[in-house]
């Protein structure tokens, strides 16, 4: 699903407008862009953890010429489906 389909999916479901629930979505992503960006973890009762997480630097290989390479540290986005998640993904519990 890409985003114009979440966007038409969304708009299906709460009953409201394709502008409504695009409008809607950019605030959410906005808003959890935000805090990851400031380290704040965006946590969703029973769909997830959105987190912001230090990766360490590291040594790597270039695949193609087999060089090594250093890898600087760096922050990444990271996401950690909660409990309900899991259990609709996995068929153990039906969505409404």
């Amino acid at each position: 699903m890409n985003k114009a389909e979440l966007i038409d999916a969304l708009a299906d479901e709460a009953g409201t407008s394709k502008a409504a629930a695009a409008e809607s979505l950019e605030a959410l992503i906005t808003v959890i862009s935000r805090a990851l960006s400031k380290k704040d973890a965006v946590n969703i009762t029973g769909f997830g953890k959105f987190e912001a997480r230090d990766r360490a630097a590291r040594t790597a290989r270039n695949p193609q010429t087999g060089e090594t390479v250093k890898v600087k540290a760096t922050t990444v986005p990271a996401f950690k489906a909660g409990a309900d998640l899991k259990k609709i993904v996995s068929g153990e519990k039906k969505i409404k």
